[in-house]
């Protein structure tokens, strides 16, 4: 901590508010399997911008995705996650671009606008409720991989397809998490292919990343304990203030 270019990285504001909104996103992951790119990636791109918010959000999830798969590895149904994943994987750095391409204040507010919108659709109690077959997981997966390119975010179109089938809700929270482990270690590809992983980025998740360590084993204590419906009501209102913050900005 001597190096005063590593103090003035990590002792300022941004990085309280960072932490505090990492351990949030750290419980919601860890509880419900989603939680850590919807949350932070509108939080980290007002706090700095989308072209090093993103990378650090990147970075912390790729991270931390392989630390819950080997839990619900039996538990997840291959013929619709796995064909989504793989479809999210090839088409993301395409959307990576946008990251590169996009004025920094348009693609926060794009961040926050879909965060909103999906707070919205997670309140009202909207899912899809149809069939699942092979074309419509690629297509939920296209979707899913070029949103997680351009903005960090895989999980709006997913979760609103994958919670309405008829698994019960161990199983759903099993397909999120293979799914956003796929997904989530593709995705630092096009982030070192950009060179957007820089010292700013390196120093930040390092100190952010026990944190989220910490805090997605909490969520996991808290499944099966904590009422789902005041877990559900907490979120809703967390996710909508946030994307609500991002759009403002």
């Amino acid at each position: 901590m001597h190096d005063p270019g590593l103090a003035a990285l990590l002792l300022n504001r941004e990085m309280v508010l960072a932490a505090l909104a990492t351990a949030l996103a750290g419980v919601m992951r860890g509880y419900a399997g989603f939680g850590t790119a919807i949350t932070l990636a509108p939080i980290y791109s007002m706090l700095w911008s989308p072209r090093e918010g993103v990378p650090i959000m990147l970075a912390m999830e790729a991270l931390i995705a392989g630390s819950l798969v080997p839990g619900v590895w039996r538990l997840w149904t291959r013929r619709v996650t796995l064909p989504m994943a793989a479809t999210a994987c090839s088409l993301l750095p395409f959307g990576a671009y946008a990251l590169v391409a996009v004025e920094g204040q348009t693609l926060r507010r794009v961040i926050g606008g879909l965060v909103l919108g999906f707070a919205v659709l997670l309140a009202s109690g909207w899912r899809y409720h149809g069939r699942r077959p092979l074309w419509l997981n690629l297509v939920v997966g296209a979707v899913s991989g070029i949103m997680k390119g351009a903005t960090g975010m895989s999980g709006p179109p997913v979760i609103l397809y994958l919670l309405s089938g008829p698994e019960a809700a161990r199983q759903h929270r099993a397909n999120l998490i293979v799914f956003f482990g796929m997904v989530s270690l593709v995705a630092m590809l096009p982030v070192f292919w950009y060179g957007l992983a820089g010292i700013a980025v390196l120093v930040r998740v390092a100190a952010l990343l026990p944190v989220l360590l910490l805090t997605v084993r909490v969520g996991v204590s808290l499944f099966g304990r904590l009422p789902e419906r005041w877990f559900r009501a907490t979120a809703y209102v967390f996710l909508f203030a946030v994307g609500l913050m991002a759009v403002a900005g």
